[in-house]
């Protein structure tokens, strides 16, 4: 059943669920926050419309910067003004931001704990028909293991604008991860939102239907986070009872929750939208086989390159479609017998 404490759409389920893309958030975060701190100013490499930086220049246009097709200088222009005493945002494309620009970023930002947020636009292979060139997959692990970096991946629109309005709050380098491929809108403006704080969204209650306790646990992210609950309600109907976390903060992990969960389920799956190496599942992992060490299976892209393809036909073939996550929710548990 739906946590009701975590407040989500009641429509999560239904067929006219709104659909947006997560960079539709971050341009209407940046406004908000722009309007709340007048030191908020928005740095771009010639993408602005792309990663919804527009609203922001045609509202702030003193305090906003077009770069132009230098991620490079984008990240040490905005290293500067961090430890001026702005609030400096950067977007672009993720596999060019943090993907061209990583020294630049890791020397000038993290190393000098600059109060800069990275925003990685068109992240995952959902950004379809772009191709593998285009498909960030790899961000999430190169900016968690930088020092001083948080790293956020919202799993919804509504998400990405909270997500965004808390970076403008919180001191230091912050990554902020967004897709292109419109998407469910399934939490609302009550849902909470706290970073590095991770949210129960489901869980089987063992009332009712054939359902039974939570018996692994299912940690998601990013858009998998909407597909995880899809599976969670179709396990529920099946009698296999689960718990869905949202965990849209990788760094710093939320280790209470995830401590509590691993050891009231004993197996967890991890879902994201990424190389199942360094990202969600890894953060997970490291942290359980320290902690309390259980059964674990691993949802996202597994050491291959994306390709050019729709998006949905693009997540289904490799792995990581509702099908998959059932799969690996029964593959688990089974070990854990």
């Amino acid at each position: 059943m739906l946590n009701k404490n975590a407040k989500l759409s009641v429509k999560i389920f239904a067929q006219d669920i709104e659909q947006k893309p997560t960079r539709d958030g971050y341009g209407e975060g940046l406004v908000f926050a722009g309007e709340g701190n007048s030191n908020v100013v928005v740095l771009c490499a010639d993408l602005t419309e792309s990663t919804r930086s527009e609203a922001f220049s045609k509202k702030f246009p003193e305090r906003f910067f077009e770069v132009g097709v230098a991620e490079q200088n984008l990240a040490t222009i905005a290293a500067g003004m961090g430890i001026s005493g702005k609030i400096p945002f950067i977007s672009s494309y993720a596999t060019f931001s943090p993907g061209r620009n990583w020294e630049q970023i890791r020397t000038t930002i993290s190393y000098n704990d600059s109060n800069v947020k990275i925003a990685g636009a068109h992240a995952g292979i959902s950004v379809g028909p772009d191709g593998a060139t285009h498909q960030a997959i790899e961000d999430i692990a190169t900016m968690r293991v930088m020092a001083n970096m948080k790293v956020f991946v919202p799993c919804d629109a509504i998400e990405a604008k909270k997500a965004t309005v808390a970076a403008a709050k919180l001191w230091g380098p912050v990554y902020l991860r967004f897709g292109r491929e419109k998407m469910p809108v399934f939490t609302t403006e009550e849902t909470p939102f706290t970073p590095g704080k991770a949210e129960i969204f489901w869980e089987s209650s063992g009332k009712g239907n054939r359902a039974k306790k939570p018996q692994a646990a299912i940690i998601a992210c990013g858009s998998l986070t909407h597909y995880a609950l899809l599976a969670a309600k179709e396990l529920d109907e099946e009698g296999v009872g689960v718990c869905v976390v949202n965990c849209h903060t990788i760094k710093p992990l939320d280790e209470n929750t995830i401590l509590e969960i691993a050891k009231r389920c004993g197996a967890v799956v991890t879902a994201e939208e990424h190389q199942i190496s360094g990202g969600l599942g890894g953060a997970v992992s490291e942290f359980l086989v320290k902690k309390y060490p259980v059964p674990m299976e691993f949802i996202g892209m597994k050491n291959v390159f994306g390709e050019s393809g729709e998006p949905k036909e693009l997540m289904e073939k490799y792995g990581m479609g509702v099908k998959d996550i059932k799969n690996a929710v029964k593959k688990v548990i089974a070990r854990k017998k």
